[in-house]
């Protein structure tokens, strides 16, 4: 059975807090594992996830502040130690290549040849994915470059049994049918498709970090079916959002509104928040988003919703 949950292991901004580590997001899609902004921590982070280094097929690094890229070096040498077969490829904007060279040999270790890097440059979509999973990135607007990624499943059709019962559509022929488009029946008749099946939407997921409010933001996150967003801080503090290139938990909210997401995560929250506050991100993000809103705690799984029909 397909699985498709985001794996939470840190939830924090720039310094992390005893309840909220660096960042870490680990998404889970069928036969894919995408770690997104590995920080500090994320291996230990991981094991008590239950998650190790072989599940991870995909890195994404939006960009190469500390708290998004320092548990990189631990992570590549972890899937060294363990011996990981398949290929793990690995996007981060190109602008920041010095930083991905020293992350990627910053200590001595026994190196492995399935780190794939896959630099991301330019101001329009980098299109970056296998044939069942479309990865994008787009730049977003911080202190350095930055991009945010959007991972999208292509469209596809629901088979509905009872219409292939009545066209006598049965064992390989669905296949060929699902396939091709069209099938000859037993009987001679052809049958299309769209006789047997409805279209089936394929699932979204947008993930920005680091930014200021931009289209490109608004852009990443169209109809997705979960936004993963930083809300770094509060109406209180959002004098600091913009110049430091960062969202509020409201603009957070307006963004997801603007994009017609389905459902919405934050994350990447500044430690001078504590705990009471936690109701006030959900509360202003609910102020311009009417759906459902998940404030992230490190170690949460939060599946993907069903799909919309």
């Amino acid at each position: 059975m397909s699985v498709r949950e985001l794996v939470v292991l840190g939830t924090s901004s720039a310094v992390p807090t005893p309840r909220r580590n660096h960042n870490g997001y680990f998404l889970r899609w069928d036969s894919h594992g995408v770690l997104f902004d590995p920080g500090e921590g994320t291996q230990r982070q991981m094991r008590l996830a239950g998650l190790s280094a072989t599940d991870i097929t995909r890195i994404c690094l939006t960009h190469f502040h500390g708290d998004h890229a320092l548990g990189l070096p631990g992570t590549i040498q972890r899937i060294a130690r363990d011996r990981v077969a398949h290929p793990v490829r690995v996007a981060y904007p190109a602008q920041g290549r010095e930083y991905w060279e020293r992350l990627r040999h910053a200590t001595p270790f026994h190196d492995t040849d399935v780190i794939v890097p896959q630099p991301v440059a330019g101001t329009g979509a980098c299109p970056l994915g296998e044939d069942d999973l479309r990865l994008t990135a787009l730049p977003l607007r911080h202190s350095v470059a930055a991009y945010g990624y959007r991972l999208a499943e292509p469209d596809g059709w629901r088979m509905l049994p009872d219409r292939l019962a009545e066209h006598g559509v049965t064992g390989p022929l669905i296949g060929a049918l699902h396939r091709r488009g069209w099938v000859d029946a037993p009987d001679g008749h052809r049958v299309d498709l769209t006789d047997c099946a409805l279209p089936r939407p394929g699932q979204t997921l947008a993930f920005v970090m680091d930014t200021a409010y931009c289209p490109q933001a608004v852009e990443l996150a169209r109809d997705a079916d979960m936004l993963v967003i930083e809300s770094t801080y509060l109406d209180s503090e959002e004098h600091l959002a913009d110049p430091h290139g960062h969202l509020t938990a409201r603009q957070a909210g307006r963004v997801a509104a603007e994009a017609g997401a389905r459902t919405l995560v934050l994350t990447h929250i500044s430690e001078r928040y504590d705990a009471d506050r936690d109701a006030d991100f959900l509360a202003q993000a609910a102020a311009e988003f009417d759906g459902p809103i998940t404030l992230a705690q490190d170690l949460d799984r939060i599946p993907l919703p069903p799909r919309s029909r």
